[in-house]
């Protein structure tokens, strides 16, 4: 199925989604994480991946990192190498923005601000079930939640990519989710590192 452009946030758009996010977080420099202990580093950098800090501390011996693209790619190169069952252990550490904890407000502060920047804490109630009901169906096709990066999406792409994606292989379905990890890693890593 063809992607139309009205799916889409504007790069304008996506850039103050990703503004609203960076505005809330103190920025470090690449040569500060270079000299930190691992527990340290872990603490700063394992939160760009959600709930998965093995990624950070994997990543950690392969310092010094040159800039935030580069420990960008060593973070993703540490997933890619980590096998399907730590790959989909991944997947199924991101939340449901629209789920349970985001009902509840125990989402990290991380997809809180993805959450708002994509204006998933504003739905009405016929949102929240047509959310629910596409993330039941893509659960119980795939048996992991749904990955997007919000921060690059406004609602409606969000429910589009729902009916798209439910039309790919499982496999697919795990290379496009590992993908969009990765979209929200790099944005996440520029809200931290001052480059």
């Amino acid at each position: 199925m063809s992607q139309s452009d009205s799916e889409f946030v504007s790069s304008d758009g996506a850039q103050d989604n990703a503004n609203t996010v960076s505005s809330a977080t103190h920025q470090i420099a690449i040569s500060e994480l270079n000299k930190m202990e691992q527990g340290e580093f872990v603490r700063i950098v394992g939160p760009v991946f959600e709930h998965s800090p093995w990624i950070a501390e994997a990543a950690w011996n392969r310092r010094p990192f040159t800039s935030a693209s580069n420990l960008h790619g060593t973070l993703c190169e540490v997933v890619k190498k980590s096998g399907e069952e730590k790959q989909l252990a991944l997947i199924r550490a991101h939340p449901d923005l629209v789920g349970r904890a985001a009902l509840a407000g125990t989402l990290t502060r991380e997809s809180t601000g993805e959450q708002a920047a994509a204006g998933l804490n504003k739905l009405s109630p016929e949102e929240i079930q047509l959310f629910q009901k596409y993330n039941a169906a893509y659960k119980e096709k795939f048996n992991f939640p749904f990955v997007i990066c919000a921060r690059l999406n406004r609602k409606e792409a969000i429910l589009g990519g729902f009916e798209r994606r439910m039309k790919n292989s499982r496999e697919q379905e795990i290379q496009t989710a590992l993908e969009e990890t990765f979209k929200i890693a790099e944005l996440r890593l520029r809200d931290l590192i001052n480059d």
